[in-house]
């Protein structure tokens, strides 16, 4: 690893160096079009043909014309993108096989926080004001540090443009009398800009499987609130600050031993951003940032009858970062980004003893430039000194090369890490139903400790000496290699992959119980990788019809279950013939809740005579597997927790009339697909939706 990270170093060095020579005058990231304009990737505005990274931008038109409210509704709808509901429900994200837990999520450049066991709810967000989606595929810690490992969501919000006052109000009504209302209001006054934004969003529920009790999502309702205001003091001076709110109630309830517990579960987040971007000179840009965000979660279920108490948690988490960054451009066009900062995180919950906090200092630097003149090189790198891990350095370099006026070749590699979150480090939760405990990896000594003194442990497992040494951040080597092509109305563009993580972090037994259950704490020890390829093309008939498909192939194994399966360790039993049978490498299916293949495929057509327009969406996924189901830990063929492959449709469509409204009809999951193992999968689900533009 420090071979490779040397290596990129170098590679850094000499690409700026070489950069800082060059005195041609060449600008080939112009933005000519305001619609593929992408800050995620660089942090700067970047055409998004001309990028050298693996990127996805999804569209104000496109979200609105698909009639999606939700972010992991339109998510899904991406390649190589898919969203995977965790046990508690919660739906992440995944891509390029990579979990959620890894996946950084942003709104308007700044971090999002409460996870559910690492697992970020994307359907919490509504669209309902986004300008546009950006995502960044591949390790982006050189830029945006942990959490980024896998790939970074930015959420870019729309911005006011009229002195006149603009805005709209819609009403939408789905089956399971789903709700989503919103308004949305903006204006600009000489130098002063301000948009308010409304969203109230809820369900009555559904149920799946109407033969046990109670229902596979509960009621909710949920409301998002968010003002922005923009104010140009000078040509040199500007602001920006944001405050959004979000609070969502749901019904909650749960069986044990036939008695029925209930109650509810709420979650409230607040966040408030203030950015000053100062222009200092021709060539010099600089943003001050200041952002504060707190993520509250609570849940109380009771018997009714007896007023039993199964459970009572709360959870409380803070993050305070202030930033500085600025932009510096050379004579030749290039552009050097730089920025440090500190960020505090601080979280109080119920499974823990005490208050825990975490507080990093990073720096960062990157360097884009045009080497030669088809040549377009990006090199940058990170510095992370963390209070609870050792430091971390995340280079990356990122190259394309214009081999004609419409084929390009582009390629990348970075280094992408993943702090341990508390959970790991100082969670202690004991299954009140079940009997078993899990134990952060910093208080699992002294927890141990107690429980022996308690007499609840059998015996000890693991030396504890296994326990002492610090546990580290998890990391990956990302390798993107493609080629892009786009002629008149043809844009096409394929992408190999490769993401090698270590030092991942898993459950392990430390002991067993009394009682017969085990005790569980975390540890490094998965080596684990994820290839294949993506590939997308988009025709245009004309200025009104649009077709575009996706694919991607993707392989995901564990190195060290390859390993114990190379050395014929590892067996399973036939369902079939109740036989033992070695697995061979041909058996081994991989990683939990992936699949091998996804595709989709959309028509978009708009009718301008009629003012309407149409669109179909076909998403296809691949047969993947929930858990292991014959203890030899790891997915094979022999296992009985498959999910057969499927196709869902949706459709949409709208129309303008009377100049200011627009009325919406559509379905998802049109032909009524189920199944009882996809909690996020409730059927066919009809909407209607009224817009008012003014």
């Amino acid at each position: 690893m420090w071979v490779k990270k040397m290596y990129l170093s170098v590679l850094c060095v000499f690409a700026f160096v070489k950069g800082y020579t060059q005195e041609t005058e060449i600008d080939t990231t112009k933005v000519t079009e305001i619609d593929e304009v992408i800050l995620t990737a660089t942090r700067t505005a970047r055409q998004l043909s001309s990028l050298p990274l693996p990127v996805t931008l999804v569209s104000k038109k496109k979200i609105i014309q698909s009639g999606t409210i939700r972010l992991n509704e339109i998510l899904n709808e991406q390649t190589g993108i898919i969203t995977v509901a965790d046990q508690s429900g919660f739906e992440g994200v995944q891509i390029q096989g990579i979990a959620s837990d890894y996946i950084l999520i942003l709104i308007d450049g700044v971090p999002l926080v409460g996870r559910s066991a690492g697992n970020f709810d994307v359907s919490r967000l509504t669209v309902g004001n986004i300008k546009q989606i950006e995502v960044v595929k591949g390790p982006s810690s050189s830029l945006y540090g942990s959490e980024a490992l896998g790939g970074v969501i930015n959420i870019i919000t729309s911005a006011p443009e009229t002195e006149k006052l603009s805005g709209n109000a819609s009403y939408r009504i789905g089956s399971f009398t789903q709700q989503d209302i919103n308004l949305d209001i903006k204006q600009r006054i000489k130098s002063f800009r301000y948009g308010i934004f409304a969203n109230r969003f809820s369900s009555e529920g559904y149920d799946l499987n109407p033969e046990t009790e109670g229902q596979t999502v509960n009621p909710f309702e949920n409301y998002t609130l968010n003002a922005r205001i923009y104010n140009d003091f000078s040509e040199n001076l500007s602001l920006f600050a944001s405050a959004r709110y979000y609070n969502q109630n749901q019904d909650a309830g749960f069986i044990v031993n036939d008695t029925r517990f209930e109650g509810d579960s709420k979650e409230e987040e607040w966040n408030a951003h203030l950015r000053f971007d100062h222009n200092w000179s021709k060539n010099l840009t600089l943003a001050y940032e200041l952002y504060y965000t707190n993520y509250t979660a609570a849940e109380k279920l009771a018997d009714p009858i007896s007023d039993d108490v199964l459970t009572d948690s709360d959870f409380d988490q803070r993050l305070f970062r202030p930033e500085v960054r600025s932009t510096y451009t050379f004579k030749n066009s290039s552009k050097l980004t730089t920025g440090f900062g500190f960020q505090y995180d601080q979280l109080d919950r119920t499974f823990f003893d005490e208050q825990v906090d975490f507080s990093s200092q990073y720096a960062y630097a990157q360097y884009d430039i045009n080497v030669i003149n088809p040549l377009n090189v990006i090199v940058g790198a990170r510095f992370d000194n963390h209070s609870e891990y050792s430091n971390q350095f995340s280079p990356k370099l990122a190259l394309r090369y214009k081999i004609t006026n419409t084929l390009a070749a582009k390629a990348s590699i970075g280094y992408g890490f993943k702090a341990p979150d508390f959970r790991q480090l100082y969670f202690d939760f004991t299954n009140s139903a079940v009997g078993y405990t899990v134990l952060g990896y910093n208080v699992a000594i002294d927890k141990l400790r107690e429980l022996q003194d308690q007499g609840q442990i059998l015996d000890i497992v693991v030396p504890e000496s296994d326990l002492e040494d610090p546990l580290e951040a998890e990391s990956s080597v990302g390798y993107n290699i493609g080629l892009t092509y786009k002629k008149q109305n043809w844009n096409t563009e394929v992408n190999f992959f490769r993401n090698d993580f270590k030092n991942l972090i898993d459950t392990r037994i430390i002991a067993r119980k009394t009682n017969g259950q085990n005790v569980f704490s975390y540890f490094n020890f998965d080596k684990i990788y994820t290839t294949g390829l993506e590939t997308n093309i988009s025709y245009e008939f004309n200025k009104n019809i649009n077709i575009s498909a996706g694919y991607q192939l993707l392989y995901a194994f564990d190195k060290t279950k390859e390993d114990a399966i190379d050395n014929g360790e590892v067996f399973a039993r036939d369902p079939q013939t109740n036989e033992t049978i070695e697995v061979s490498k041909s058996d081994y299916f991989g990683l939990v809740n992936r699949s091998r293949h996804n595709a989709n495929f959309k028509i978009f057509y708009d009718i301008p005579s009629v003012k309407a327009n149409i669109n179909v969406r076909l998403l296809y996924r691949s047969k993947y597997a929930l858990f292991d189901t014959n203890g030899n830990g790891l997915i094979d063929d022999y296992d009985t927790s498959f999910v057969d492959g499927f196709v869902t449709t949706n459709v949409a469509a709208s129309k303008t009339f009377c100049k200011n409204f627009n009325l919406q009809i559509g379905a998802n999951n049109l032909f009524d697909y189920t199944d009882t193992l996809i909690p996020t999968l409730p059927g066919i689900q009809f909407f209607t939706k009224i817009n008012y533009q003014f």
